[in-house]
């Protein structure tokens, strides 16, 4: 396999969007559901969740190569920056009902969890190690390609 055939194509921050998700008001309690390739533009294969965070800790620091993923703030709030390898750009999430769709070849971190926040993540694929850019240096060079 060619490293020039293989190598990932560089996503543009105008390809991640926050989207608005169904929610349904009930005196009792809300409710918000997800479908895939409905709300979201993937198939969903994997779903994770980070809590427990403590205060002045990120989380992510890495890319993937082909892996999609939509960032939802289930309880609480906190900051996920994102990184094009050109252009940075920093989202709030703190309501349930919205989640950043984050398409593949985006450096991602995660910042300023609020006590108590959950993080929900939804994933096209399966986990593998292999789909990961852990080092900055890594990630772009993969976008220079």
């Amino acid at each position: 396999m060619s490293e020039t055939m293989d190598a990932p194509k560089p996503a543009r921050l105008e390809d991640i969007r926050l989207i608005e998700l169904p929610k349904i008001p009930d005196p009792r309690g809300n409710l918000t559901f997800i479908e895939g390739r409905r709300h979201i533009p993937f198939d969903i294969q994997r779903v994770f969740y980070l809590y427990d965070v403590p205060g002045g800790e990120s989380r992510g620091g890495h890319a993937l190569k082909t892996t999609e993923q939509f960032i939802i703030a289930a309880s609480g709030s906190f900051s996920v920056v994102l990184d094009s390898g050109t252009t940075r750009q920093r989202f709030v999430l703190n309501r349930s009902y919205y989640g950043l769709y984050v398409p593949p070849m985006i450096w991602r971190e995660l910042e300023d969890f609020s006590s108590g926040a959950v993080c929900l993540v939804l994933a096209s694929a399966p986990y593998s190690e292999a789909d990961y850019y852990r080092e900055y240096a890594d990630f772009k060079q993969a976008i220079k390609r």
